[in-house]
């Protein structure tokens, strides 16, 4: 694979490391680090290899109706080991934090906190065809083993169908500032946002579509239910409720989530999230980018149409263009605050591996109601 470009200059490494390798290796990462006309052919060659065969439509159809069951199994292998605290949150999306000021870091270039580039352990690291974009923390959060109170879908849509929303009673109705985090995993966003935001009107919601994720959230010894609220969550299914009314959250998440998603329901789902959103408020995404070092790594027969896979455990990823995001949230009504790629050069010093990274950033916001 050819050798990327010149590093952006405000990055102080310059063509050096392409021509001493002893001095990339002293060193953890460059971002928006410019490919060359080769390298992005040599990245389209692979993924037109690996996608050249599919896979039938069968077994296309086994892992849509079990994707729950796989991302279960997931986290109960993993729980919280394999996902780390992201450092980079509050720099990448200042929306988050106590003084949120959601017209910063817009079209501009961004950057990742040092303490992201102080640990390369985990830097880049593939499992299954996860690749994970966090590091090691220094102090990871600690999950208790103890029996779940989960809240299922079955009993959330007995307990919604209680509550009268129009009333205002609903779990974080008082707050004066909501986020949902959609896909929460095992709280990597969740409570980083809790331990660092201290706004005493902010309100978390997280959801996933896996029961034992939820499980690993709730019984964490961060979990404070006066703050936050955790339940399960199928976003394909259009009957499976939220426990907010339309028009109430300031901000959804979506990190690393929407990939997982069969592509033809995305649209759907996206309609949805937009309509929990008041008036200005703002869904945040982060996810893999085409020509991904995880999309390069797919073997054939593990490919499920174009730029869709499934990895070894049975959960399933796609790989986005910048154009294919703007398309899904502006056709859902929202404007366009931010749309970044990053391609980003990780090394793995213990490997002496170097390995390229391509996410999308995005910003999307519901228009502002109109003033009288």
């Amino acid at each position: 694979m050819a050798a990327p470009r010149e590093a952006p200059e405000r990055r102080p490494f310059g063509r050096r490391f392409l021509t001493d390798p002893a001095r990339l290796f002293q060193h953890n990462a460059w971002d928006n680090v410019e490919w060359s006309e080769e390298q992005e052919a040599s990245a389209r060659s692979k993924v037109q290899e690996n996608s050249s065969q599919l896979l039938p439509q069968d077994k296309q159809e086994e892992y849509e109706v079990n994707a729950k069951r796989y991302w279960d199994d997931f986290y109960k292998i993993h729980e919280n080991g394999f996902f780390k605290d992201r450092h980079w949150l509050f720099t990448e999306f200042p929306e988050l934090a106590p003084n949120r000021n959601p017209s910063q870091n817009g079209d501009s270039a961004h950057e990742f906190s040092n303490k992201e580039e102080s640990n390369n352990e985990g830097l880049g690291s593939c499992e299954n065809g996860h690749c994970s974009l966090e590091t090691r923390a220094e102090d990871q959060l600690n999950v208790i083993k103890s029996t779940p109170q989960i809240c299922t879908e079955e009993l959330a849509a007995r307990k919604y169908s209680e509550l009268n929303q129009s009333d205002g009673d609903y779990p974080g109705s008082s707050a004066s500032y909501r986020i949902l985090e959609v896909g929460c995993g095992a709280g990597n966003t969740v409570f980083p946002i809790l331990q660092t935001n201290n706004d005493p009107g902010l309100f978390v919601y997280c959801c996933d579509f896996s029961t034992t994720a939820v499980d690993l959230v709730q019984n964490n010894a961060e979990y404070d239910s006066s703050r936050c609220f955790a339940f399960v969550h199928d976003l394909c299914n259009d009957q499976s409720p939220f426990p907010m009314p339309d028009e109430s959250l300031d901000v959804v998440i979506l990190i690393f989530v929407l990939s997982a998603i069969l592509p033809e329901k995305m649209q759907c789902i996206v309609n949805r999230l937009s309509r929990l959103l008041k008036p200005g408020g703002m869904i945040l995404l982060r996810d893999y980018g085409r020509y991904d070092l995880a999309q390069l790594r797919f073997k054939k027969g593990q490919c499920l149409s174009d730029n869709f896979y499934v990895r070894g455990d049975g959960t399933r990823v796609y790989f986005f263009t910048q154009d294919e995001l703007n398309d899904l949230f502006t056709t859902a009504g929202l404007e366009k605050i931010q749309n970044l790629v990053d391609r980003r050069l990780q090394v793995n010093r213990g490997k002496q591996m170097t390995m390229y990274r391509v996410w999308i950033q995005c910003k999307y916001r519901k228009p502002p109601a109109p003033q009288l």
